[in-house]
């Protein structure tokens, strides 16, 4: 079966549910939670800096049938939910203050 590519699909849970491409990079994902140091993520736009971020969501909230298939589901064993804030900077609006 032909699978369709995510063009303009930042959402990890939509690309997995509906059966997009999608290219196996959740090994680099448990690395990055399991391991203690702070990534700075700037890349040009168009790079998956959302994508990153909503597979880490996933990951965090212990959504394991999201990534079955995928090389993190060998690497995991507790598969533990977490609280997760996610802040949006694209939708925070610039307040004006009064002079």
């Amino acid at each position: 079966m032909e699978k369709k590519y995510p063009v303009g699909v930042n959402d990890f849970a939509k690309i997995r549910e509906e059966e997009y491409l999608y290219i196996d990079k959740t090994a680099a994902v448990y690395d990055l939670a399991n391991n203690n140091y702070s990534p700075l993520l700037c890349r040009p736009r168009g790079f998956g800096k959302s994508l990153l971020i909503s597979t880490l969501e996933c990951y965090f909230q212990g959504r394991k049938e999201l990534f079955e298939g995928l090389e993190i589901e060998l690497l995991e064993k507790e598969w533990k939910h977490y609280p997760v804030i996610r802040i949006n900077m694209s939708e925070v609006k610039l307040l004006k203050l009064p002079k």
